[in-house]
């Protein structure tokens, strides 16, 4: 008999799936390969003793994946928004945030920045002049101190969280794991139980993790995904259609070229060059639509 259920974590072909009925086993795939990722709604067939094999991925809204050019990872399933923590020190890396807002809108999930360390109060014009281009590319950024006023942060951005499935990410030092703490109290303690249900140590799984919200009497108010820390994103496997389309402000530009087949690097008649060259497209943000093109490029030729 089978039962549904959610992927809450993963290492390597086992997952831990919560079923409908609240109960947690540890299950694995009975081919080599696996294509499940957190946040996926599964089928599970118990077999005893808290363990089960996994039977069915229902299907996706969506799926956000990472590449590093020879292969692909599965980060998280049926998201409803990502929210990327940056901070006012140290500095975050400006291409990492950009890759983060593509992988985004490649799956048509919204965006949200969270700028943290607010109380550094001599890093805070350079963040936000940073962020300043993005926030008038139309993405939400929230300015928050987590130190220093943990009750706002846990009152404000639990609302904005508010009955979504929400992917947090972002790079070692900005303060996720300080955030997660602070929406999720028990995360500790249900990362702990998670690592013991998979046998592997506190640090050693580098799969992203979800981790209830609050719940009213039966109510789920939603649910973060943790996603693990990384340094780069990549995203090769994404087309070249997708990426330019993945940036707001060559979409009003895309289909005027002279050539239907026009990639934007170098071509005559190019649109999209015109407009980097009148100052409508940042050039920090068409050098990264150029890297992420010539990488998509590239991985398909190989």
């Amino acid at each position: 008999m089978t039962e549904r259920g959610r992927i809450v974590a993963a290492h390597g072909r086992h997952y831990v799936v919560v079923t409908e009925a609240r109960e947690r086993l540890v299950c694995f795939t009975r081919g080599k390969r696996s294509e499940a990722a957190c946040g996926d709604l599964v089928e599970v067939e118990a077999t005893g003793s808290g363990q089960g094999v996994l039977q069915r991925i229902e299907t996706r809204r969506n799926l956000l994946s990472r590449s590093n050019g020879f292969r692909t990872k599965l980060l998280a399933a049926n998201i409803d928004q990502i929210a990327i923590v940056v901070a006012t020190s140290p500095p975050f890396s400006e291409e990492l945030l950009g890759r983060t807002l593509v992988a985004a809108e490649s799956i048509a999930v919204p965006a949200r920045i969270l700028l943290n360390k607010m109380d550094l109060l001599e890093r805070v014009d350079a963040a936000r002049d940073t962020l300043g281009l993005y926030a008038g590319l139309g993405y939400d950024v929230d300015e928050i101190s987590i130190r220093q006023n943990a009750d706002d942060v846990t009152t404000r951005i639990a609302s904005r969280f508010d009955r979504l499935t929400t992917l947090l990410v972002g790079q070692s030092g900005m303060g996720k794991s300080s955030l997660l703490n602070l929406l999720v109290p028990d995360a500790q303690a249900a990362t702990r139980e998670i690592s013991e249900a998979l046998q592997t140590g506190k640090h050693t799984t580098t799969d992203a993790r979800l981790y209830l919200l609050s719940t009213a009497g039966d109510v789920t108010k939603g649910a973060v995904i943790d996603a693990p820390g990384f340094q780069e994103f990549g995203l090769a496997h994404l087309t070249p259609g997708t990426v330019e389309r993945a940036f707001p402000e060559l979409r009003p530009f895309l289909g005027d070229c002279r050539f239907a087949n026009c990639m934007h690097l170098h071509e005559p008649g190019c649109v999209v060059l015109d407009a980097r060259e009148r100052g409508d497209i940042t050039p920090r943000r068409y050098d990264l639509f150029a890297k992420l093109t010539r990488e998509s490029s590239s991985f398909r030729e190989r």
